[in-house]
């Protein structure tokens, strides 16, 4: 069944293609015809421009000059005799229609087309598309895939048949696959061109030696395989010479033929078998074929090809790696080798003074650069590789990545592999969480213990990686300075990465957590030479001292440096006071010079300050913290942190500016909100921080910061306009109110959770609750009052004016009960005629003070409250206060009437003179 429909296949394309010949064939008659005429009359047209012909004739713009060049042949004495070009003609076919030809004189410039004939041309293309498909393209590659099919169907036939041995077999297909590689290139020695356009994809002579090349490597492979006549070596030479030589024809034939060849020559060494199989065999032919395709694919600037030939060789290294630890180190050295040198010599020699505009790196390179690195990792972290003692072999392979990153600058992936690669190897000894590969099982991942590398080779070797990328990522990157950024700041990253992860693995794996100056001592050489490095990059850059991201990266690993430098040298206590001191360097270094980078590295400081606070709120530990009030580890903690990065903030301001000022200015706030809560609440539990579960001294200092953050973004906002900070700002003040709501009022409140309110009469658990929280409400709601939406403000002063009166109403709860205030303690008589008369004065002060801000909240709010002291006068007090408590009750409450009306009276007085004036 498959071979009839192969068979009709090719029946219709060959019927395809013998009608358009046909039609070519007269078309090219009749031009030759006019062509005589013309001669004979002694006239010749204008030669037409190669352009123009080429539209003319339909062909690609490629073939332009051909048919130009065949048009203008003519024998000497004819063209001797003419002396003035005669009028253009037309060539007309029998049908009567004008055809053009390779000889045809150039027309007029054609008329605008309408309209109307746009669907009709359109029409007519798409027709000729699809016909040209059918009869160039289609046909071909049906055509060739028949011929190689048709050589396996003759052999299968034949075996079936009985009728020759395999002997006779073999060399039938052989000579067929023979008989095709000649009659391909008997076609292209022949002059064949492709005159029609869309069919150079089509390429006749390519497609005969594909299918040549097909049938022959199916040959060898049964010759050896199938039938044994031949031994492996044999055939493995033969599949190679025939893959190598494929690919070699490729020059003349085209990409896809090299791909056709790559593929065969990659998998010869899977179909050839071989008892005693010889690394040094496998790997020297990788090497030819390898070399071979480079060569070819440089000449022709075939990337895709030199793409898959890395990728080929990376494969096979791998999978011979999984052998170990039988691997054969050298032959492993020598392919990797092979690759970096094809890579460096053949693809990439001379590529940097191509014409045309220069590329950042050569995305083909981008394979090698994998595959041996992951061979460098192998040989490090393998248990089998790193046992032999093979960890130096694969230190030497990443050096060697480097070098030839530095010889041919367009192999800038080879940097980020090798970097990769060793920050892997070293995170990889950092115990527990060792990075590991067993090649043997196919596996890499993290198996909780540490390799067999940590040892002191490591160190050794770790001390000169460390070396060679500061050395190579320093000295590349200020020769890229003022050309290819990418470049330059990707030489100064790895320079300053490898090093630093470098330093920190082996200060976790060898040194001493706690404490230890030697790593400290390394971690300061790493600050001189970054920050150095950095200026010297800095000065090689157009214009000069503009510090952009390599510099950036330079100062940025300074400025790490010195934080594990500040982490090694001190203990906890001084390694935060230090980390929010260091933030000022960066910004008093923009005095000298304008880097961007410097104000980042001081919002860097602030970064490492919270982390450590968050890790740790009590600076020095629990068990370290004194329990005397305000004089602790607290305050320079967080006062240190808080005065340098206002201070820093300030001199940013002077110099740069910038979000970086702004962010200075959030922290500097942010720090002295946490110092004044974080003392308060120290001062509270008697020297305790965390108490475990959460409790309402511990959910004010969250509602400060929510509303300390509010505000901060607000400010930010103010300056900086962004929807992000608008947005952010509102939602923080809404959380900070729902905290107050949920938590202040109801779940954690100590009227119903009888917790202690501290033994401190004025700083107690009710200062931090209710006091502070009020101010600090207030205070934002008028700070936003007309930079926020107006709901927003009133949402705050509320709060606000709610948050004072629990304050005022539950202090007088605690000046009669003592320390704790739960409700089942009773009311009594003084107790309730005291809330009363503070409720009245509240009052009256939110009607002063709305008065005074014109706040009509915060007269709704006196009205609302003072509405509360009635109804608790007339139906409380009345019926629980006797004698003389019940009598100055409503007392007071008239009193306080009587002046509220009388003071309503008269600013509306004084507002109708106003408006009569």
């Amino acid at each position: 069944m498959f071979e009839s429909l192969i068979g009709l296949v090719a029946i219709i394309a060959l019927f395809v293609i013998i009608s358009r010949q046909q039609s070519r064939i007269g078309l090219v008659e009749r031009e030759l015809g006019a062509l005589r005429s013309l001669v004979l009359s002694g006239a010749m047209p204008p030669a037409a421009r190669p352009s123009e012909q080429a539209v003319a004739d339909n062909a690609p713009a490629d073939m332009a000059p051909d048919v130009a060049a065949a048009a203008d042949i003519v024998p000497p004495e004819v063209s001797a005799a003419v002396t003035a070009p005669a009028p253009a003609t037309d060539t007309e076919d029998s049908t009567g229609e004008i055809v053009s030809g390779p000889w045809t004189a150039p027309e007029p410039a054609p008329k605008a087309v309408e309209p109307a004939e746009l669907p009709a041309a359109a029409k007519a293309a798409r027709q000729s598309d699809v016909e040209t498909a059918l009869g160039t393209r289609w046909a071909v590659w049906v055509g060739g895939i028949a011929l190689a099919l048709g050589g396996l169907f003759l052999i299968r036939y034949t075996i079936e048949a009985g009728i020759f041995g395999p002997g006779v077999r073999l060399a039938m297909a052989g000579v067929l696959g023979l008989v095709l590689v000649a009659g391909g290139e008997f076609i292209r020695r022949t002059g064949f061109k492709v005159p029609v356009q869309g069919a150079a994809g089509a390429y006749i002579p390519a497609i005969l030696t594909a299918a040549g090349a097909f049938i022959l490597f199916g040959t060898v492979y049964a010759a050896h395989g199938i039938y044994g006549f031949i031994g492996p070596a044999l055939a493995f030479t033969l599949l190679g010479v025939i893959g190598v030589a494929t690919i070699a024809a490729a020059l003349v034939h085209g990409q896809a033929l090299a791909g056709i060849g790559l593929v065969g020559a990659m998998v010869t060494p899977v179909l050839v078998a071989s008892q005693a199989p010889n690394p040094w065999a496998l790997f020297g032919y990788l090497a030819i074929v390898l070399a071979a395709t480079g060569a070819i694919a440089r000449m022709r600037d075939w990337k895709l090809l030199m793409a898959a030939a890395f990728f080929g060789a990376g494969v096979w290294t791998i999978l011979y790696m999984t052998d170990a630890p039988g691997a054969n180190l050298s032959a492993i050295l020598f392919i990797d080798a092979v690759t970096l040198a094809v890579l460096a010599l053949v693809w990439l020699a001379r590529r940097d003074d191509e014409p045309g505009p220069a590329r950042a790196f050569d995305w083909p390179s981008i394979v090698p650069g994998l595959f041996v690195a992951f061979s460098a990792l192998g040989l490090s972290v393998d248990p089998a590789f790193a046992a032999a003692g093979y960890a130096l072999p694969g230190a030497v392979v990443i050096a060697a990545m480097v070098v030839v990153a530095l010889y041919r600058p367009l192999a800038l992936p080879l940097v980020y592999a090798a970097g990769l690669v060793t920050v892997l190897i070293y995170l990889g000894i950092i115990p527990p969480t060792s990075i590991a590969s067993d090649f043997s099982s196919g596996a890499l991942g993290v198996d909780g213990l540490p390799v067999a590398t940590s040892n002191a080779l490591t160190l050794r070797i770790g001390i000169v990686l460390g070396l060679v990328f500061i050395g190579a990522g320093f000295w590349a990157a200020r020769r890229f300075a003022a050309g290819t950024q990418i470049r330059a700041a990707s030489w100064a990253a790895w320079g300053v990465i490898v090093p630093l992860v470098i330093l920190l693995a082996l200060w976790f794996t060898f040194g001493n957590l706690d404490r230890d100056l030697v790593y400290a001592a390394a971690a300061a050489l790493l600050v001189v030479i970054f920050a150095a490095g950095g200026e010297w990059i800095a000065r090689a850059e157009e214009p000069p001292l503009k510090g952009g991201v390599a510099v950036s990266f330079a100062l940025g690993g300074a400025a790490i440096a010195g934080l594990l430098l500040v982490h090694m040298a001190f203990d906890s206590g001084w390694t935060t006071i230090l980390l929010g001191a260091a933030a000022i360097v960066p910004a008093l270094t923009t005095r000298w010079r304008a880097y961007p980078v410097l104000g980042w590295i001081s919002v860097g400081a602030v970064i490492a300050v919270l982390g450590r606070v968050a890790f740790d709120p009590t600076i020095v530990g629990a068990g370290f913290l004194s329990t005397t009030p305000v004089f602790n580890w607290l305050l320079p903690g967080y006062g240190v942190p808080a005065l340098a990065f206002g201070f820093a903030a300030w001199q940013l301001a002077r110099t740069t500016n910038g979000r970086p000022r702004l962010a200075m200015e959030a922290a500097a706030a942010l720090f002295a909100l946490l110092t004044l809560a974080m003392l308060v609440r120290h001062a509270m539990h008697g020297g305790v921080i965390d108490t475990g579960a959460m409790t309402l001294a511990e959910q004010s200092i969250y509602t400060l910061i929510a509303i300390g953050a509010g505000a901060i973004l607000v400010a930010i906002d103010m300056r900086s306009p962004s929807s992000v900070l608008r947005y952010g700002s509102m939602a923080a003040g809404v959380a900070s109110v729902a905290f107050i709501v949920v938590r202040h009022f109801v779940v954690l409140n100590p009227l119903l959770s009888d917790e202690s309110t501290g033994r401190i009469p004025v700083f107690n658990l009710l200062f931090l609750a209710y006091l502070l929280p009020a101010v600090a409400a207030g205070g934002l709601a008028l700070y936003a009052r007309d930079k926020r939406p107006k709901w927003y403000a009133q949402m705050l002063a509320v709060v606000a004016a709610v948050l004072a009166f629990a304050y005022a109403t539950l202090s007088v709860r605690r000046l009669f009960k003592g320390e704790f205030i739960g409700l089942w303690s009773g009311l009594g008589q003084l107790e309730t005629y005291t809330y009363s008369a503070l409720w009245l004065v509240i009052g009256v002060a939110l009607l002063t003070a709305g008065v005074w801000l014109k706040s009509q909240v915060l007269r709704v709010a006196s009205a609302a409250l003072i509405a509360i002291a009635v109804l608790k006068v007339f139906i409380f007090d009345m019926s629980e206060l006797e004698g003389v408590l019940r009598a100055l009750s409503f007392i007071g409450l008239g009193a306080v009437l009587i002046g509220i009306g009388l003071f309503y009276q008269r600013l509306l007085t004084r507002a109708a003179k106003s408006e009569v004036g």
